[in-house]
């Protein structure tokens, strides 16, 4: 059923992180690349996602979206890349992807905004402090080589794509273990063909 594999995207959007991640499985895929005002708001894309945002995947008869849900479940859907950790590892894939996918995703997105969480309030919030969120992202992109530990994994897709772009666009702290993490995830021939996919659609797009 590999083949039967769409992906719904933009390559100015999040949907970069879901095109690394089928690089990363190795199994052919089709992409319907989609305007963000038009096609993506078209009542056949919005019967797909709802919330007319990419990425979304359809693999025969199951849609997939939100890009941490991709991750993890093109790494079952193929065993064979060896994306999914087993044992004790598998604790800490879980742990740091979807740290990412909440408090991270939170706090960076607050910071932007220039949302300001008062001391009394901060338990309520599940970040607490963007600070105290970077120090958690420092120890799991220090403590092993990869955040699930030696080998690297499909978390390390999502983690590494927020790490890449927060270092990039200055959201992140630009703190030595980030930009070490961010040279070890990034140095993969599957992240390269996925970027160089992107930016070709978007040359593409721009052009068009």
């Amino acid at each position: 059923m590999a083949e039967n594999i769409i992906l719904y995207t933009n390559p100015m959007s999040r949907g970069r992180i879901a095109r690394w991640m089928l690089e990363e499985t190795g199994v052919p895929y089709r992409v319907e690349s989609l305007d963000f005002a038009t096609t993506m708001k078209a009542p056949a894309y919005l019967a797909i996602n709802p919330m007319g945002k990419v990425p979304a995947i359809r693999h025969g008869d199951a849609v997939v979206t939100e890009c941490a849900a991709i991750c993890a479940y093109l790494a079952d859907a193929f065993p064979a890349a060896g994306l999914t950790p087993e044992g004790a590892a598998r604790a800490a894939y879980f742990r740091w992807m979807f740290f990412a996918a909440g408090p991270l995703e939170a706090a960076i997105a607050d910071r932007v905004l220039g949302v300001t969480v008062p001391a009394d309030k901060q338990a309520m919030i599940g970040y607490g402090t963007y600070a105290k969120v970077m120090d958690a992202l420092e120890h799991a992109v220090s403590a092993t080589p990869f955040v699930a530990g030696e080998r690297f994994s499909a978390a390390d897709v999502y983690v590494g794509s927020h790490v890449g772009w927060g270092l990039q666009f200055g959201t992140i702290e630009k703190r030595p273990a980030f930009a070490d993490y961010w040279t070890r995830v990034s140095d993969r021939e599957a992240h390269r063909r996925a970027s160089a996919l992107d930016d070709a659609d978007m040359a593409a797009m721009k052009a068009g």
